[in-house]
């Protein structure tokens, strides 16, 4: 410490100095973590969507099988209702 500035200024001057430093390097930690959340972020969001298009056209093919199912007993039930009239 230097003895011609007051013991004041120069705990002051010190104190202030380390906040900065202190500052500086929560700032970098900062980036640093918001870089490695992006990068773990751009790695687990394509698999969730890939996940979940395949999920929907699953659903969708039930879905489908569904409708084809209850379409083919509606127009069996029509052929037979023809095939009656028609005997008629």
């Amino acid at each position: 410490m230097d003895d011609e500035k007051p013991v004041l200024e120069q705990m002051t001057a010190a104190v202030s100095s380390a906040a900065d430093a202190t500052k500086e390097a929560a700032k970098t930690v900062v980036k640093k973590v918001k870089k490695a959340a992006k990068k773990v972020a751009k790695k687990v969001t394509p698999k969730k969507a890939k996940k979940a298009k395949k999920a929907s056209k699953k659903s969708s093919a039930k879905k489908s099988a569904k409708k084809a199912v209850k379409k083919a007993a509606k127009k069996a039930a029509k052929k037979k209702k023809k095939a009656k009239k028609s005997k008629r």
